[in-house]
C-alpha cells in the first residue's frame, strides 16, 4: 500500500469520525441523547478503536514513511496515545471512570489539532516550529484539505462526542439508580410483629 493510499483511506476514516462527532455533539446539545441508549454499549468500544486507529496512524506516518513529527503533532500524540489504553479500559470494564478521565485529554487534543488545522491552512502567521520539522510542512493533502493535524481534530472530535454521550446517558442512569438506592434504604416502620423478634 502507497503513502497516498494510506492517505486516502485515513482520510476518509477521518471523514467518518468527523461526521460521528458532529452527529454526537449536536445529540448533546439538542438534549437529544436517549436516541442513542440502545447503542450506548458500543459507545465506549468506538471511541477507544478511534483512539487506535488514530495512534497507529501517527505512528505509520512517523516510523515507517518517516515523517517528521514537528512540535504541534507531539503535543497532540501527547493528548492522543494515553487514550487508547484508557479507553480500552473503560470499554471493557464498561467504566464511566475512564469516560471521565478521557474528556480532558479529548477537549486537549482537539484545541492543538484545530489550531494546528489552521495554522496548516494559513501558513503566512507564522509559527514556534523548528525549520527541521514546521509545523506549516504539509505531509499529507488528501483531496486538497486533509492533513495530518485535520485527520487528528477529526479523531478527537468523534472521541469527544462519544465520551459526551456516554457519561450523559450513564449520568441519568447513575442518578435514577442512586434515587431509587435512597429509596429502597429508608427505614420501615416497626410493627409489632417485628418488635417481638
Amino acid at each position: 500500500m502507497s503513502v497516498d493510499q494510506a492517505s486516502l483511506f485515513l482520510g476518509l476514516l477521518a471523514f467518518m469520525a468527523a461526521a460521528l462527532g458532529i452527529t454526537a455533539l449536536g445529540l448533546l446539545i439538542t438534549n437529544r441523547a436517549a436516541v442513542v441508549r440502545p447503542v450506548i454499549d458500543i459507545l465506549l468500544p468506538l471511541a477507544f478503536v478511534i483512539a487506535l486507529v488514530s495512534t497507529l496512524g501517527s505512528l505509520y506516518y512517523s516510523g515507517i514513511v518517516h515523517f517528521r513529527p514537528c512540535r504541534l503533532c507531539w503535543w497532540q500524540r501527547i493528548f492522543m496515545y494515553p487514550l487508547t489504553p484508557i479507553l480500552a479500559i473503560a470499554a471493557l470494564r464498561r467504566d464511566r471512570t475512564g469516560a471521565l478521565y478521557g474528556l480532558p485529554l479529548a477537549i486537549g487534543g482537539l484545541g492543538y489539532a484545530a489550531y494546528h488545522t489552521q495554522l496548516r491552512w494559513f501558513p503566512d502567521q507564522g509559527s514556534s516550529c523548528e525549520a527541521e520539522a514546521a509545523c506549516t510542512s504539509v505531509w499529507v493533502n488528501t483531496f486538497g484539505f486533509v492533513s495530518i493535524p485535520f485527520m487528528a481534530f477529526c479523531g478527537f472530535l468523534a472521541i469527544l462526542g462519544l465520551l459526551g454521550l456516554y457519561l450523559r446517558l450513564t449520568r441519568d442512569a447513575t442518578t435514577n439508580q442512586d434515587i431509587t438506592a435512597s429509596r429502597s434504604h429508608t427505614s420501615e416502620p416497626v410493627t409489632p410483629e417485628r418488635q417481638s423478634v
